[in-house]
């Protein structure tokens, strides 16, 4: 990288960083865990089980945040040192690079972090992808966006589990679900919940002709203990069946795959992956949990219908987002205009600057 390059990119990047220190103030985020810290040391701290839950999830919610900002500031300061290395030599090494690519990358998530302030974006998310018409096509193009969000969950160093994986016909996959723990997982994923259009070449296709295809998003927030959704045995209905797929000749012969129907609401989950039907049905129970949990905030919210909408119908113009390989390299999200022609790097989980500017834009929504 040539200095001058790297010194625009230096002062755009202090620049930002002296913004957002303006407003963040690290010595009340102390003051309030170590308020926190002082009711957990009472004696009757335990008496309300539900109240002590809350408040040391609060409390963890609070230390992330704060050791977070720390590695912020100690990474600025790392980027501070290298700038004065760089500008006495005029040249830039490859620490330097690297260093002020990693704060690059801190400091876009530090901004979308600052947008997270509804009440359930600090949550752990579930995730769901689903083909649409198409064949082959369409699970083809949902497997490509599941690996293009497990490259996310990796770069982001959080944890998932795989609650329901359904392969395609010929290739690709039908159904996945995805759980995933990580601070404020669900308020960054919650930007990509809609469907997702791609253009290309197909590799399926004899003549090879250009073809779209389609594949919608769910993002559901992980409800806790401090959450009641209660769900009576009269508001289910509970089918078993023989699971598909990979999981050894046990899974294959046993009737250990679940589906539940909420009846009310028409809502049905299934999960397969567990050996015995027991956890499969309480892993069931957990995404129908947080599905009737994600449709009551809909419920409450102005823009039902605008979030039902980019739901509801994988097709043609209901797209939040379009892929485009073929006759150029363009990703372009239709509610922001935010593109970028780096197909490869947003494939390979690095759709940051999507959420951000989503989020952003939907400040006070």
């Amino acid at each position: 990288m040539e200095f001058l390059i790297y010194k625009e990119l230096y002062d755009d990047l202090k620049l930002r960083y002296s913004q957002i220190n303006e407003y963040l103030d690290l010595s009340d985020l102390i003051k309030k865990i170590d308020f926190l810290k002082d009711k957990t040391l009472k004696e009757n701290f335990w008496e309300d089980k539900h109240s002590a839950s809350k408040i040391l999830k609060q409390i963890s919610r609070y230390e992330f945040d704060l050791n977070f900002y720390n590695n912020i500031s100690s990474k600025y300061e790392d980027l501070c040192l290298c700038y004065e290395l760089a500008q006495m030599n005029q040249s830039v090494d490859q620490e330097s690079e690297e260093i002020i690519s990693e704060f690059l990358k801190l400091i876009n998530k530090l901004e979308i972090k600052e947008t997270l302030n509804k009440k359930d974006d600090y949550r752990n998310a579930i995730i769901q992808i689903h083909p649409g018409a198409g064949g082959v096509e369409s699970q083809d193009w949902a497997s490509m966006l599941y690996r293009m969000y497990t490259k996310w969950i990796s770069n982001n160093k959080f944890d998932s589990k795989l609650i329901e994986y359904q392969p395609g016909d010929e290739t690709g996959i039908k159904d996945v679900v995805i759980e995933i723990k990580g601070e404020y997982s669900y308020g960054f994923l919650k930007s990509e919940m809609g469907v997702h259009r791609l253009v290309r070449i197909s590799p399926f296709d004899s003549n090879s002709r250009r073809h779209t295809s389609f594949a919608s998003v769910f993002v559901y927030p992980i409800i806790d203990n401090d959450i009641e959704i209660n769900i009576n045995d009269s508001d289910i209905r509970i089918d078993t069946y023989r699971a598909s797929g990979a999981g050894g000749q046990h899974v294959n012969k046993t009737d250990s795959a679940v589906r539940i129907t909420h009846i009310e609401t028409g809502i049905a989950v299934q999960c397969q992956n567990q050996r015995s039907q027991l956890k499969n049905k309480n892993t069931a129970l957990k995404l129908l949990k947080s599905k009737l949990y994600q449709l009551k905030l809909d419920e409450m919210s102005d823009d039902v219908n605008k979030k039902n909408d980019t739901k509801k119908d994988i097709s043609w113009g209901s797209q939040i987002r379009s892929y485009i390989f073929h006759p150029y390299n363009l990703i372009k999200d239709h509610r922001t205009k935010y593109e970028t022609s780096n197909v490869n790097n947003v494939m390979d989980g690095d759709i940051d600057n999507f959420m951000k500017h989503y989020l952003l834009k939907n400040i006070g929504e």
